[in-house]
């Protein structure tokens, strides 16, 4: 390959995903390559795969299609979930060069120095079990705000997760690094880090399995810390979100008061069927202790709807449920079969225009939630860290309790933390 080629990045899925991405592309531009826009012309393109629903495997093929018609002589990349659970579907795309499961993921810079033309795609991949290594991950594509991966991998079984299968076992970054890299991250200028990972609470496990640390010590030492203004905490099990968490941010002023909690379920029936561990009892208990120690706080929630033998009586009692919790938004999503999930053998299967039907229900909800949560503030003054991004003359922002805030460009503002009172 020609010295310093050009690259495009795209990634499909969580924020994960992006740390990665971001990663791996700060990764090969220390080694020549001259990053590009996906949207432009580029020697190569790298796509980091997601495979949570059956949209983003469709999603993956479709870019692999468009870019054959953009740049017909470029080479193609396929990493991520979904390269690491089906390589060999990746492989069967037409203009697919190179599939990179889990273990080979950041050895992409070398992989791409013996990129060569073949007419068929190479694999490399692996067992999950042998991967065992923690890769750390930052974005950092500007300076408001960094997604950093202290966490990866998956100890749990929950039946409609490939996750586990996809990103290997729990293990995590050090506290001493992670203080090392939001130091770094300080420097650069960022205002706010949102801490990242696949199972976030489990933070602490080594690549042995042993627990040295726990999520709790971390949120404490970058609380003591203060490199940055503004923390957030991305996603965290209900079980393992625990008193001492929330009583640490609600002490604190680095963390901001802003939770999300997968719930999947209202209903005690399903969440057993998930292999879920907890009970909804336990998820409204730690929405009330978080409510109570911080009554502006907003709580984001996951829910899956159309999960199999889910009742019309099940998925009412999620709706009764939700609407009995202080909550502030929902993100909905819609089941969707996996390959080698237990939930496959769960009958009976809802239908899906019955799975849509419910997702459109909760959507109608989570709308009128965030309405209400948004309405509690108007008038009042939060602060509000500003983006870098005009549309339309417009530039937006978001307050410490995660309400999105619009108001005219002005340049002087971009990246600052600022008083802002709500209309």
């Amino acid at each position: 390959m020609e010295n310093n080629p050009t690259i495009a990045f795209h990634t499909l899925g969580c924020k994960l995903n992006y740390s990665e991405t971001s990663s791996l592309a700060r990764m090969v531009e220390l080694e020549g390559f001259v990053k590009r826009p996906f949207e432009e012309e580029a020697d190569i393109y790298v796509i980091n795969t997601c495979s949570v629903t059956d949209n983003a495997d469709k999603e993956c093929r479709q870019l692999v299609r468009r870019i054959r018609r953009q740049a017909p002589e470029s080479f193609v990349v396929i990493t991520g979930c979904y390269a690491q659970l089906k390589p060999q579907e990746i492989a069967g795309i037409q203009g697919v060069d190179l599939v990179l499961g889990a273990a080979e993921k950041f050895n992409l810079t070398s992989h791409l120095k013996n990129l060569t033309r073949t007419g068929t795609a190479k694999i490399c991949s692996c067992d999950i079990e042998t991967v065992q290594d923690f890769h750390a991950a930052v974005s950092l594509s500007d300076r408001t705000r960094s997604f950093l991966k202290v966490q990866d991998g998956c100890d749990y079984s929950c039946t409609f997760c490939t996750i586990p299968l996809a990103r290997g076992k729990s293990r995590s970054n050090t506290i001493t690094e992670v203080l090392k890299q939001t130091e770094t991250l300080a420097k650069n200028g960022v205002k706010e880090i949102v801490l990242t990972g696949v199972n976030l609470g489990d933070f602490g496990l080594n690549a042995q399995g042993e627990r040295a640390e726990n999520f709790t010590q971390l949120v404490s030492a970058l609380e003591q810390q203060q490199a940055v203004p503004r923390y957030r905490i991305s996603s965290i099990e209900p079980n393992l979100l625990t008193s001492e968490i929330i009583e640490t941010v609600a002490a604190g002023s680095s963390f901001m008061p802003h939770f999300h909690i997968p719930l999947q379920s209202g209903s005690n029936k399903t969440l057993a069927a998930m292999r879920r561990r907890y009970r909804s009892e336990l998820y409204a208990e730690k929405v009330a202790l978080i409510k109570k120690t911080m009554p502006h706080a907003a709580i984001g929630v996951d829910v899956i709807v159309g999960f199999p033998g889910e009742t019309q009586e099940d998925f009412l009692e999620t709706v009764q449920f939700i609407q009995s919790l202080d909550v502030a938004y929902l993100h909905v999503f819609t089941y969707s079969e996996r390959d080698n999930t237990q939930a496959l053998q769960i009958q009976p299967v809802v239908p899906v225009a019955i799975r849509n039907e419910r997702n459109k229900i909760l959507r109608n909800l989570s709308y009128r939630l965030q309405q209400a949560f948004q309405e509690k503030f108007i008038g009042s003054s939060r602060k509000v860290l500003w983006e870098d991004f005009k549309k339309n003359g417009m530039m937006e922002g978001y307050t410490d309790n995660y309400i999105r805030v619009k108001t005219p460009y002005r340049e002087e503002w971009a990246h600052q933390i600022m008083d802002w009172t709500l209309n």
